[in-house]
């Protein structure tokens, strides 16, 4: 029967190094997404159902474009990050490296095809 303190528990666990960083950049990015989702919803809404013309017309604008875009980075940045961490908790070994390499990788392909195609609208 071992007596240990949480403390000696601990020792020779290592540490995280990027906790704090990592808990604000995703209570930033959810803050932000608080603010863009109604914006995009407002803004992509009443484009539903129209035709090719009046939603490319639309997206030309600047603000419907930056508002899609914006959504687009900061929804794929914080899926990223928080996939990341569920991995972290409950993946170990081998495949949670090549867990986070494929979600991280898938991530940033959703971004840069969400990104292309508000590109294509607006110009």
């Amino acid at each position: 029967m071992a007596f240990l303190t949480d403390r000696k528990r601990a020792v020779g666990m290592g540490s995280a190094k990027t906790g704090t960083e990592h808990f604000w950049v995703m209570k930033v990015s959810a803050f932000g997404l608080l603010l863009l989702i109604p914006l995009f919803v407002f803004t992509f809404g009443p484009m539903l159902g129209q035709d090719y013309e009046t939603v490319t017309a639309y997206f030309a604008r600047p603000f419907p474009a930056i508002v899609a875009g914006l959504t687009i980075a900061v929804t794929m940045m914080h899926f990223k990050n928080g996939v990341q961490t569920m991995i972290e908790d409950y993946v170990h070994g081998t495949a949670q490296k090549i867990a986070i390499l494929a979600m991280i990788s898938l991530s940033y392909a959703a971004a840069a095809t969400g990104l292309f195609a508000v590109a294509r609208l607006a110009l």
